[in-house]
């Protein structure tokens, strides 16, 4: 019987909510790697394990594995860091595992690689364009850090062809392993101004269809968009919902015309508009979006979700998952219909991952 696993990031530790394929019953299992903030947690399908990109403001950055499914953890941090070339790693943002390798964007931005199953990092590449003097200086970037916030690898293509995030920069793509990179934000809006006319555009999360992989969405700064080239080109499909700020998103694993996200306040507060814990869903690839909550809270539910905060399994029947700011874990079974509560009182929830085990 499949084993669905729903991998949890927080602020201190990794947790692994554990269901039969029935997904109604679920046990808590953790905090795992010693508490440290975690900021992605994946399953590499190629290997079985888990990995956690942690970093402290005592210890560093590094990549905590699990091969046995949560019950034992080990990390590693040979060979994450710049060296001499004067960048600095203040932590790993994001993680991917394809084609036998891992992936690890990193701040400041860069993506480092592994191909002994985490044991040892190199840098594979650090996003080459005019503007990379700029998100790598301090003293010019937006307030706060900015790094290779996701990294997605193509499902049809080999290992050379993946798509990078630079927080608050671009959509990068690149063909040939990082050696050369190409903005991908045609269509895109931009609210404030830009030096230079490809890039400057704040996307938050990509994802792509598994039925059709042309079609593409994200979930941006400013707006909600798809993309029916492979990310050449964008537009906008935010008419309908409450704002045009959010990070999460996630599409339906069989129909490419399903698209969910989590609108958010984009004042500072970033929180489910008026109180009201609710998931967006459109069936028609942006042209009308309902409001999904039946089960979710509705009075004083001020809760965030981030980028990597939501996230469906591909079972005949997809469960839909998202965590949030405040700690809870909820899960729906029927696309969304209906929420139950699978974890509370989790601390601060930076990503939520699936993965089904036979």
């Amino acid at each position: 019987m499949s084993k669905v696993m729903v991998l949890v990031g927080t602020r201190k530790g990794c947790f692994v909510l554990e269901s039969d394929g029935d997904r109604r019953d679920w046990e808590v299992k953790g905090p795992f790697c010693e508490g440290w903030p975690i900021y992605h947690v994946i399953y590499d399908h190629d290997t079985n394990a888990i990995y956690a990109a942690a970093a402290s403001e005592w210890h560093g950055a590094t990549v905590w594995k699990s091969a046995d499914l949560g019950e034992t953890w080990t990390q590693s941090s040979e060979g994450l860091g710049y060296g001499d070339d004067g960048m600095k790693m203040s932590k790993v943002s994001s993680l991917a595992a394809a084609h036998g390798r891992l992936l690890a964007g990193a701040e400041q931005a860069g993506i480092f690689e592994s191909q002994d199953a985490g044991a040892t990092w190199k840098l594979l590449t650090s996003l080459e364009h005019p503007a990379a003097k700029d998100w790598n200086d301090p003293e010019k970037q937006p307030p706060g850090h900015l790094g290779v916030s996701a990294i997605t690898p193509h499902p049809g293509d080999g290992p050379e062809h993946f798509w990078a995030i630079v927080q608050g920069y671009s959509l990068f793509e690149t063909s040939d392993d990082g050696e050369t990179w190409t903005p991908r934000n045609e269509g895109l809006r931009a609210d404030w101004p830009r030096e230079y006319d490809d890039i400057g555009f704040c996307v938050h999360k990509v994802v792509i269809a598994p039925t059709d992989l042309n079609r593409m969405y994200q979930q941006n700064h400013c707006g909600m968009h798809r993309s029916d080239d492979g990310g050449q080109s964008w537009t906008e499909i935010t008419e309908g919902l409450p704002s045009d700020f959010g990070f999460a998103a996630a599409v339906h694993p069989h129909d490419k015309d399903t698209f969910y996200v989590v609108p958010v306040d984009p004042g500072h507060a970033r929180t489910m508009h008026d109180g009201k814990a609710s998931v967006w869903r459109t069936r028609d690839a942006g042209s009308s979006w309902q409001r999904l909550h039946e089960g979710l809270p509705q009075q004083d539910a001020y809760l965030g979700v981030l980028r990597h905060g939501m996230t469906n399994d591909r079972l005949d029947s997809p469960g839909l998952y998202f965590g949030t700011t405040t700690g809870q874990v909820f899960g729906s079974v029927d696309e969304g219909e209906t929420w139950n509560e699978l974890a509370g009182y989790l601390p601060a929830i930076a990503s939520v991952e699936v993965a089904v085990v036979e």
